[in-house]
């Protein structure tokens, strides 16, 4: 069964940092596609980051490049989402979302708040 657990969200300062993990089981990470997502209320979940399974190539969305960085560690079957220098605009909660080869589905983990204030 694939499960998805996201941790590492809370309250942090504009300009602050955050890293968000996401602890696979199930399935292996570094064989598939993994993803952080974000969503905030009224508003359509949006792709934030993704490290693909051949070479770890890795995307970003235009609003976090250059601040967040997505990485996974194989001997943890993680991944993690580094976020610097964050915005009030960041304000969301975080998604981790893996696609299987082998099922075609999609896994969505139960998401981490995070909150950017003063």
């Amino acid at each position: 069964q694939v499960q998805l657990v996201e941790s590492g969200g809370g309250l942090v300062q504009p300009g602050g940092s955050l890293r968000l993990s996401c602890a696979a089981s199930g399935f292996t990470v570094s064989h598939n596609i993994m993803s952080w997502y974000r969503q905030t209320p009224g508003k359509e979940r949006e792709l934030v980051a993704v490290i693909n399974s051949v070479g770890g190539i890795t995307n970003y969305a235009g609003s976090v490049k250059d601040r967040f960085t997505i990485s996974r560690d194989n001997g943890k079957n993680s991944v993690f989402l580094q976020m610097n220098n964050l915005e009030p605009e960041d304000t969301a909660v975080y998604y981790c979302k893996a696609y299987d080869y082998g099922s075609r589905r999609d896994y969505w983990g139960q998401g981490t708040q995070v909150t950017v204030s003063s």
